[in-house]
């Protein structure tokens, strides 16, 4: 009798297969790739044996492109067509991008463009090509097909960023297993190589993005606490502080910085990038650029750059202070510290966070390497690759979701920071008699009101049977899968009448629009309170007009003429109230009114049960 070969739930059942999964750190400067080999996660190589692959990508004549060094030593000579940085302007429109970069924008609908002589490229397409390349290199180190990848992404990227990374890897040939949060990504690699537990605050301040999260470890479980931060900060900004010093060292008014030449430009921020990582090594550097032909010069030590980057490190902290009040956590209760991105090598950084959690900050692991290493041991696990030891993963969405209600205001279903995996579910109704559609408005933010929140996505349940107001059950279900990525479904219980849409959004949100709304959350709290408590003053006052006036349209009759005056009088009187926008106001005429026609729904009730009685025998009923 012959035997039957079975396997673990997504293994192969063939035992020494085994499915190749890869890491992919895709930053806004540099990139790179990682693999488990040999039971051990590792950053992979290029032929020169060099891991790190700048993300910079250099269009040239006749359709040929180079990407990485080779790409960002043109930079200088070839800026039009060689772009860097492009990560900062995925989803961003050209009123988005205050940096002069020595690139052509072009304004398109949802995300700006760029002119090269290869025609316009978008920063989906620039990323792919970076990707593709880290692919390529992959498959060279295993001489296989990749079977899937795991891509990091900013904390605040939200539902539109998180596609378009999906998008640009679908371009590039990759087979996405699961988007995870750099900060995540960082936890991984120092909770399964250590076998730290406890509360832990990422601190990930990389080229153009910061990230904060608070994590709590245990025996292998990483749940998100809070994620924070500021996605339009990053190193390049401390490049930018340095050349905008070097030039007011120097003398050069803020006109003729605007007139400076592409290649100046390019010139003057890579020799800025340079003085900064030289300063991580050495107490002070000596910068010297002739732009445009005009030599400029200056001595810069580690007190001046603290000096000149000040307000951005602390921008750094603001964040990581919001992030522990979300978490409902002192500093004394984080264990440590982990330090995640090539900028956190600067001593000022470094310090910063010293002095701000009274600790030494985790720097045990390479800065550059560690959010591929978290990304190539998640990719590992979920290719079916078994372990030494199994992990959950539990990450947040950065933004609560929601829908739209009546008065123009937001009802949050899915909150922020909600671990996901999640599927959360609320009942409404409809407003109006024998209503038989509903337009739904999917929304994200954490304002109160429509206006002040970011549009997802519109859909209609329609079939719903006639019926009186609020009688129908309407049940509205979010579910957000591994990747943050999001479906919503409307039923009608009573029929089953459904709906549903996968919300895929436009690339049309500005990567700091993020963190301006949760900003505004916080600034504004008591004038939404307000607001909110206006438009649901404003929409009880309509609905009891409405049901008042139904009422009378059918009983008038039941009514004596002094009584009508009466409720014509309330009804006219918290019409006047309504649009005067005073909450208290506007309820106390709602109650008003709500009173003056308690005797005639009791009149009303009467009628109906004679009704309903009329010609049958009591004793039967």
């Amino acid at each position: 009798m012959a035997l039957l070969q079975i396997s673990e739930p997504g293994q192969a059942p063939d035992p020494h297969q085994r499915r190749i999964g890869i890491g992919i750190d895709l930053g806004t400067t540099h990139s790179l790739v990682a693999a488990v080999r040999h039971g051990v996660a590792e950053c992979l190589p290029d032929e020169q044996g060099r891991v790190i692959l700048p993300s910079v990508v250099r269009y040239l004549e006749g359709g040929g492109r180079q990407i990485g060094l080779d790409a960002l030593a043109s930079q200088v000579d070839d800026p039009l067509n060689t772009i860097a940085s492009v990560k900062r302007l995925m989803g961003r429109g050209l009123a988005d991008v205050k940096a002069q970069l020595p690139y052509e924008l072009i304004d398109k609908p949802g995300m700006v463009a760029i002119r090269t002589r290869a025609g316009e490229k978008s920063p989906v397409e620039v990323s792919a090509e970076i990707l593709a390349t880290l692919r390529y290199r992959a498959e060279d180190s295993f001489n296989a097909d990749i079977d899937g990848a795991v891509i990091t992404v900013p904390a605040y990227f939200d539902e539109a960023q998180r596609q378009a990374t999906k998008d640009a890897a679908q371009l590039a040939g990759l087979n996405v297993l699961r988007l995870i949060n750099e900060p995540t990504a960082a936890a991984i690699a120092y909770g399964l190589d250590h076998q730290s537990e406890g509360l832990f605050a990422v601190y990930d301040l990389g080229g153009g993005t910061f990230d904060i999260s608070i994590l709590r470890l245990t025996r292998g479980v990483f749940e998100v606490v809070a994620t924070g931060g500021d996605s339009a900060l990053g190193g390049d900004d401390y490049d930018r502080a340095i050349a905008d010093w070097l030039l007011a060292h120097n003398g050069v008014a803020a006109a003729a910085v605007a007139s400076l030449s592409a290649s100046a430009r390019a010139q003057l921020h890579r020799q800025a990038r340079q003085a900064k990582e030289t300063l991580s090594t050495q107490d002070s550097v000596a910068l010297d650029v002739v732009l445009d032909g005009r030599p400029l010069s200056a001595k810069l030590d580690r007190t001046t750059l603290a000096q000149v980057t000040a307000a951005l490190t602390d921008r750094t902290l603001s964040a990581v202070r919001r992030a522990l009040r979300d978490a409902q956590l002192g500093k004394d209760e984080i264990q440590g510290v982990v330090m995640v991105g090539g900028s956190t090598r600067m001593p000022v950084v470094q310090e910063a966070v010293r002095a701000f959690f009274g600790r030494e900050p985790l720097t045990n692991l390479n800065p550059d390497e560690v959010v591929a290493l978290g990304a190539a041991l998640s990719a590992h696990q979920l290719g079916g690759n078994r372990g030494g030891d199994d992990l959950l993963l539990l990450d947040v969405i950065p933004l609560s979701l929601g829908i739209e209600t009546m008065g123009g205001l937001v009802e949050r279903i899915v909150p922020r920071n909600q671990t996901i995996p999640t599927a959360m579910a609320q009942d409404f109704t409809t407003y109006k008699d024998g209503q038989t559609a509903l337009a739904l408005h999917v929304l994200q933010g954490e304002r109160d009101l429509v206006a002040d929140c970011r549009s997802l996505a519109r859909f209609e349940l329609r079939g719903i049977p006639p019926m009186a107001a609020g009688a129908a059950r309407i049940r509205v279900s979010f579910t957000v899968d591994a990747d943050g990525l999001l479906t919503v479904s409307a039923r009608e219980q009573l029929s089953g009448v459904e709906a549903q849409i996968d919300v895929k959004p436009s690339y049309g949100l500005a990567d700091e629009d993020i963190a301006r709304m949760l900003q505004e959350s916080f600034s504004t709290a008591q004038q939404d309170i307000q607001a909110r408590a206006l438009a649901e003053a404003q929409v009880d006052a309509d609905r009891m007009l409405l049901a008042t006036q139904s009422a009378l349209d059918l009983d008038s009759e039941l009514l004596a003429q002094d009584e009508r005056l009466r409720i014509d009088a309330l009804m006219a009187a918290l019409r006047q109230v309504r649009p005067a926008g005073d909450a208290a106001a506007i309820e106390a005429a709602t109650q008003s009114l709500a009173h003056g026609t308690e005797a005639f729904a009791a009149m009303r009730m009467n009628k109906g049960i004679q009704q309903a009685l009329a010609g049958k025998n009591i004793a039967t009923i």
